[in-house]
């Protein structure tokens, strides 16, 4: 029905229900690359729980990415188990 991309506001939260489960992957690596880039240090995803297929998805993606420091399951009123909360390192530290 749409044949045009849909382009997708870049915050420091990512939610992940608009997007098919086979793009679900691409779009976070993009995302992570966009928000680190755009100086973000803390982000959080939100992937939904079902049965924790995405969520997987999310961690994998998040432990093989260089600039991520530290992930974890999102604080209970974040989201829970149903999103995923990250700390990036800086895009330019500063040399010293």
């Amino acid at each position: 029905m749409f044949d045009e991309p849909v382009e997708i506001p870049i915050t420091d939260v990512f939610d992940l229900h608009s997007i098919l489960p086979r793009d679900a992957k691409m779009a976070v690596e993009a995302y992570l690359e966009e928000a680190w880039a755009r100086g973000f240090r803390y982000i959080r995803i939100i992937h939904g729980k079902g049965i924790g297929v995405q969520r997987e998805m999310v961690h994998t993606v998040l432990s093989g990415t260089s600039f991520v420091e530290w992930f974890s399951d999102a604080p209970m009123e974040a989201g829970g188990w149903g999103a995923t909360v990250a700390t990036l390192r800086p895009a330019n530290p500063t040399s010293g």
